[in-house]
């Protein structure tokens, strides 16, 4: 329609046309040739607008909240009748002002009104776009074996499975093509309480674990307790006896000792579409590299790769390393730092339509569990993981060895040796790249708590709590307290309210000193002590409060939480390591 059909006659502009509603605080595009027009002054009060100006047929004329008062008596008869366009008749005794037009005034009408039409059509596609990602999204139930979900205050523990299942365009030719998708490459990505670092931890795929019995919702949606396995690759926990990522995730809690908050499967078409979508990464080769198995064909130097090249890149160990899966993860973690990279970029960041296929190809490739599966959820999750800086991101393995069992080497075992401390590590929120100086503050914050004078033995009084630990713990450390250590002011409370991962020790500023001797009887770190209030026993006596959480090994193994990483094989996202 043209802009004299549109109420161009009679000198109205169209962007008049935008009126503000008073009531929504939006505007409206009001077509009707009876609606007063922006910058034309409201009725006097004692004047209403007659009955259907300003609003739709048959609708009462409403005005500001301020001006919604009953009009004077003897005054509810519309006013004179005036020139569409034109100013109110002055009052008696005044003169009449022509108007001047703003250009200004003109402009900002334009803006506001054609903005308020943008923002009407993105608000609608937007819908239908989030709509449409929310339709990509396939999620899988993560059977209670998850912690319900990330938290955005405090840590993140995401289990990220690569299956080998061959569905999707052109993947049919790779490796076996009737895998029901075992977990291939598996990698625990923690990132700490204040993002300020993260650990992607690798667990070889052929690692002999036990896989524990998992409580599974098929397909149909029965439940259904599929039977675990003893001296099993760890591979077979997924896909194997129609085990699904929630078995997995048993799994690397049996293995490790954490429990993932959720978890993200990719197949192959998660490697292609993700890296088409930020127009490739970027890897190095310390040689040149002929795959007849994965189909890498490079030569030595950088190269930007996506799609089947990258596919076949992360694919690759016959031709890098000693040509087993632990040299494919050198690749795979050389890969994911590329990536991670990239993301961080400027490039993609900036990009609209870079971030539309990320947003595109992710939700297509990815399946989630049921607690990230709206792109609401992902969206809160990828801001966390946002905050975090490539230089603090650090990339390890699995300490394993060699199996013994085996004269032909095919699997590896648990280095029990090193693996613990490396699992004892994040679990504790341990960064394995340098502590910033604030967090090396914090450390020592702590550290300073187990510093000064202790009281006696005698004089610490406590109440024991169970939050987390072996059912009975809460006796038997009130037992050892009082009869091995003296600890005789001391109480069972029952179970605390909600359950810990960490055991904790909760004094008020004057109780200080008794902290520090509990502290050194049980071997608790600073971390574990917590500044707070105390509390009234039985006896109606003021008294610290010990709460056993999860990590409690039993009454007198000492809970010393470690403050540094071990030594072990890493590399950190911002660097470039070439493959050899």
């Amino acid at each position: 329609m043209d802009a004299q059909g549109r109420g161009r006659a009679d000198n109205i502009d169209p962007a008049d046309q935008w009126v503000l509603n008073p009531n929504t605080g939006e505007y409206e595009l009001r077509l009707n040739a009876s609606a007063p027009q922006s910058g034309v002054p409201r009725p006097r009060r004692g004047n209403p607008a007659p009955t259907g100006a300003g609003t739709r047929s048959g609708q009462r004329a409403r005005t500001a909240p301020e001006r919604d008062r009953p009009a004077p008596p003897g005054t509810d008869v519309p006013g004179p009748r005036r020139r569409r366009g034109a100013p109110p008749e002055p009052p008696p005794g005044r003169r009449r002002t022509k108007p001047k037009k703003s250009k200004a005034k003109k402009v900002l009408l334009w803006t506001g009104g054609s903005m308020a039409f943008v923002l009407v059509a993105v608000s609608v596609g937007g819908y239908l776009y989030i709509k449409h990602l929310n339709d990509n999204i396939t999620s899988v139930s993560d059977d209670g074996a998850g912690t319900g979900g990330f938290s955005k205050d405090q840590a993140i523990n995401i289990l990220v499975i690569g299956t080998d299942k061959r569905t999707g365009k052109g993947n049919d030719g790779y490796g076996d093509a009737g895998s029901v998708g075992h977990a291939d490459t598996n990698i625990l990505l923690h990132v700490s309480k204040d993002r300020s670092n993260a650990t992607a931890l690798s667990i070889p795929r052929d690692l002999i674990v036990d896989v524990p019995d998992c409580p599974t919702q098929q397909a149909d949606g029965t439940d259904k307790v599929i039977p675990g396995t003893e001296g099993v690759r760890f591979n077979t926990s997924l896909g194997q006896d129609e085990r699904t990522p929630s078995c997995t995730m048993r799994t690397v809690t049996e293995l490790t000792g954490i429990k993932p908050d959720d978890f993200m499967v990719a197949d192959f078409n998660a490697v292609k579409t993700l890296t088409e979508a930020v127009g490739g990464v970027d890897v190095c080769l310390a040689k040149d590299i002929k795959d007849p198995d994965s189909h890498l064909n490079l030569s030595k130097g950088t190269h930007n790769i996506s799609g089947e090249q990258a596919l076949a890149f992360v694919r690759t160990r016959h031709a890098v390393g000693f040509g087993g899966d632990l040299s494919r993860i050198t690749l795979q973690q050389q890969f994911l730092s590329a990536l991670m990279r990239k993301l961080k970029g400027n490039a993609t960041l900036s990009s609209p339509t870079k971030m539309l296929k990320l947003a595109e190809a992710g939700t297509k490739a990815l399946t989630v569990d049921d607690k990230l599966d709206n792109i609401g959820k992902l969206k809160d999750l990828g801001l966390e993981l946002g905050k975090l800086n490539p230089k603090n991101l650090t990339f390890t393995t699995v300490p394993v060895l060699d199996n013994p069992a085996e004269k032909v080497k095919a699997t590896v075992v648990l280095n029990e040796a090193k693996a613990p401390a490396v699992f004892d590590a994040i679990k504790n929120d341990v960064s394995f790249t340098e502590v910033k100086e604030k967090q090396k503050a914090a450390k020592d914050a702590e550290a300073a708590r187990l510093k000064g004078t202790k009281s006696a033995a005698s004089e610490v009084r406590v109440r024991i709590l169970n939050g987390g630990a072996v059912g009975g713990s809460a006796q038997k450390t009130l037992g050892w307290l009082q009869i091995s250590e003296g600890v005789e002011k001391s109480e069972n409370a029952g179970n605390a309210p909600a359950e810990l991962s960490r055991t904790t020790l909760e004094y008020a500023p004057d109780q200080a000193p008794q902290a520090r001797r509990l502290a050194a009887i049980m071997g608790l770190s600073g971390s574990a002590l917590k500044p707070g209030k105390s509390v009234t026993n039985s006896q109606g006596l003021p008294a610290m409060t010990l709460t056993l959480g999860k990590d409690f090994k039993g009454a007198g193994v000492p809970l010393t939480a470690p403050t540094k990483a071990p030594d072990v094989d890493k590399s950190t996202a911002d660097k470039v390591k070439c493959a050899s």
